[in-house]
């Protein structure tokens, strides 16, 4: 959306149409997706009147608005042959706006650390401007985007990894009893599982957090960079887009998988929640399974 608010690429009729048309279903599918992802998607509209509070409201009002105010532009390419530039300069503005405001409803959560640093919304745009980018034909532009999206994105690893830690909250804050040694869950709060366990406390494979951090990275970044600089520019470009678009999928359920709610501490998942960073330096003390002895939960599950 950014780039074709901003006419890049100028195109009108049938072609503008194609590209107009790719924006929207993306668009209106990541939206209608996090609609149905709510508790009651049917009670979303009640979102719209928190806007002066909530950063989920300012990320739908922002979103229609982008959507209107584009299609008014896009009508302008399509059916008219002609670029207007105030809607287009102001659709590209919200879109750009949509995507920080959704970025900010996870920047906002001091009780994620992993989430509650500077480098999220830097990693959000970053990320949508360069996929837009691509997806928009903008060869050049997008070659140096993805470079910075890729840097970014292992910035936000890096601080994510040590973000817990530096956070000082464990197990004695969470109760008080800072100073009486080591403080250990002795039962489960209960046997049963809510929605906390099932939306804020992910158990990632121990062997299998790094790999699909390179896996994600390679195909975000790396094989979409190469693939721009090949002859052949239509077929190359579209490998490029699917590879980059299977890397971002792949890294955004890394960001939800990877995030430690502190809520974690309370049902004893920090240990098995631990990043990779930290999962190296504690495997020294990680005691050798006993032969026929079953694995553990965290070794079984990605």
């Amino acid at each position: 959306m950014f780039w074709l608010g901003l006419g890049q690429p100028a195109v009108t009729g049938r072609v503008a149409f194609v590209f107009f048309a790719i924006a929207y279903l993306l668009t209106v599918g990541g939206l209608l997706a996090s609609t149905f992802h709510l508790g009651h998607p049917e009670r979303a509209w009640r979102a719209f009147t928190q806007w002066k509070t909530s950063w989920l409201s300012r990320e739908g009002w922002c979103a229609v608005l982008a959507l209107i105010t584009m299609a008014l532009y896009g009508a302008g390419s399509v059916f008219f042959g002609t670029h207007w530039a105030i809607p287009g300069v102001l659709g590209a503005v919200l879109s750009l706006a949509a995507v920080f405001t959704t970025s900010m409803i996870y920047t906002q959560l001091k009780t994620v650390p992993r989430w509650h640093q500077p480098l999220t919304p830097v990693l959000f745009l970053s990320l949508s401007l360069a996929g837009g980018a691509t997806l928009a034909g903008q060869v050049s532009m997008a070659v140096w985007l993805l470079i910075i999206a890729g840097l970014v994105q292992l910035g936000h690893w890096t601080m994510g990894d040590k973000a817990f830690g530096s956070a000082g909250t464990d197990l004695a804050t969470a109760t008080g009893l800072v100073g009486r040694g080591a403080v250990r869950a002795f039962e489960p709060p209960h046997t049963g599982t809510n929605y906390l366990l099932k939306e804020m406390v992910h158990v990632v494979g121990r062997k299998h957090a790094c790999k699909l951090r390179g896996i994600g990275f390679v195909l975000m970044i790396v094989i979409p960079v190469l693939a721009l600089f090949m002859p052949f520019p239509h077929a190359f470009g579209a490998l490029a887009i699917l590879s980059h678009l299977t890397g971002v999928m792949i890294t955004r359920w890394l960001f939800f998988a990877e995030a430690e709610h502190v809520v974690g501490l309370y049902y004893g998942k920090r240990w098995f929640r631990a990043s990779p960073v930290e999962l190296r330096a504690r495997s020294r003390f990680v005691p050798k399974e006993r032969p026929g002895a079953g694995r553990s939960t965290a070794d079984g599950l990605m």
